[in-house]
């Protein structure tokens, strides 16, 4: 690995961490760059072994490496955990799913929320209602770049037609914490979301979806409900949630 890096290994890493979104440059040590952002948690360091890779990316931030999904390599090197590969567009692929997932996990919305309503008075009805709006809207914001801008069940990804659902309704969520996580969150196209609200489907931990009794044979029909393939990717949190929505609901 080159220490420091070139000119040619240093610009690239710029390139690559400023095209996706992390754009602080926070300078160089031991052959590794640093790059921040002011939304996405987390810093990247990029290193490389040569001008034409193989290319290294490490990361800080326990929630994002969880959710990455990536073999790790034994790399030695600074972050939690190291990646390499072998073609520049794979760095800029990892990159990207790094900051999508720094912007969107749980500390992020939540900072984003406190800090929008630092100021804001709570002594009224309607100024609890304002601070309540602005909340949702930055949750629903962090659940389109959490499922990619589109329902994970339909592959609708028309913004009219999609809805930021709640696992744990908001009135009932025990603190902001749990209103802004998305893993208390699915975006779900507008019918979906319905059915969902209402209790007449759920989720298993597997992310297949369960249908109550009650609902009819035109609605199933409706939802296209036969061969509805898995959500992907659920996390832990999601379960947990979603094992309160079964309850609720009756489905356990």
């Amino acid at each position: 690995m080159q220490s420091p890096p070139g000119f040619v290994i240093r610009t690239e890493a710029r390139k690559a961490a400023f095209a996706n979104g992390f754009r602080i440059d926070r300078g160089e040590k031991d052959g590794w760059a640093i790059f921040g952002s002011t939304t996405a948690q987390g810093q990247v360091y990029i290193a490389a072994e040569t001008n034409a890779g193989p290319w290294y990316l490490a990361l800080d931030h326990s929630g994002v490496i969880a959710e990455l999904g990536l073999p790790r390599s034994d790399k030695e090197g600074p972050g939690l955990a190291r990646y390499r590969f072998e073609a520049l567009s794979e760095l800029y692929a990892a990159l990207s799913e790094a900051y999508r997932l720094g912007d969107s996990l749980p500390d992020a919305p939540l900072q984003q929320f406190e800090t929008a309503v630092a100021n804001l008075p709570t002594t009224t009805e309607v100024e609890r209602l304002v601070i309540q709006r602005v909340g949702q809207d930055i949750f629903r914001r962090s659940l389109l770049r959490y499922w990619r801008d589109r329902c994970p069940l339909t592959g609708i990804d028309e913004p009219a037609l999609l809805r930021a659902s709640h696992i744990v309704p908001w009135a009932l969520c025990d603190n902001d914490a749990q209103r802004l996580d998305v893993h208390n969150g699915l975006l779900l196209s507008a019918l979906w979301d319905a059915a969902f609200d209402a209790g007449l489907v759920s989720f298993s931990d597997e992310g297949l979806a369960l249908f109550s009794p009650a609902m009819g044979e035109d609605a199933r029909l409706a939802l296209r409900a036969e061969g509805t393939p898995p959500l992907l990717n659920l996390t832990p949190g999601h379960c947990k949630n979603l094992a309160w929505h079964r309850v609720r609901h009756g489905f356990a």
